[in-house]
């Protein structure tokens, strides 16, 4: 069973920045696929960025290409999200999660409680 806390939400201005950190106990860290999701209010969950358990490969969804930056520290049982440029449809709940398959987008096995991010133009 592996536990995420996520921590670094708040609230920032338009083409402003925020790093979002998540640590996992609990489970043997480095043989997950980390990924960071979020949820706007009235909007379906989405998947914002993934990294391999080895941080081999990344994914980003397009509206995020070059703006955020995901990565990881196996010694530190954490991940990070670097958000820079932020725009207002930037904000959501952003959820840390763990899963042992890559090529999931969806339904990954251990979710962290979510963190508030908010960015005012």
């Amino acid at each position: 069973q592996v536990q995420l806390v996520e921590s670094g939400g708040g609230l920032a201005q338009a083409g402003g920045s925020l790093r979002l950190s998540c640590a996992a106990s609990g489970g043997t860290f480095s043989r997950y696929v980390m990924g960071w999701f979020r949820q706007a209010p009235g909007k379906e969950r989405e998947l914002v960025a993934k990294i391999s358990a080895s941080s081999s490969y990344t994914d980003y969804r397009d509206s995020v290409k070059g703006r955020f930056t995901i990565s990881r520290d196996n010694a530190k049982n954490t991940v990070n999200l670097q958000m820079n440029d932020l725009k207002p449809e930037d904000t959501a709940v952003y959820y840390c999660a763990a899963d042992p398959n890559y090529y999931k987008r969806t339904s990954y096995a251990y979710w962290g409680q979510g963190t508030q991010v908010t960015v005012s133009s």
